[in-house]
């Protein structure tokens, strides 16, 4: 394995983890500030733009060059 396909592979582990730890807070928070359902949806949500603009980026970067 060269160093390009270990540092692409470990770029898109890393974020898949940080995602994951940052679903982790959000449902914490969520949880220990009792936003309910509502709220909690809402919180997701906005990660869920997050995490959505990433992968778009990532497209757009092979489509275009």
């Amino acid at each position: 394995m060269d160093i390009e396909t270990f540092e692409t592979y470990s770029l898109y582990i890393g974020i898949g983890l940080l995602i994951g730890f940052m679903a982790f807070i959000v449902w914490d928070l969520a949880k220990e500030s009792k936003a309910g359902r509502f709220g909690t949806v809402i919180l997701f949500v906005v990660l869920g733009l997050c995490l959505l603009g990433f992968i778009l980026k990532g497209i757009l970067v092979q489509l275009i060059g």
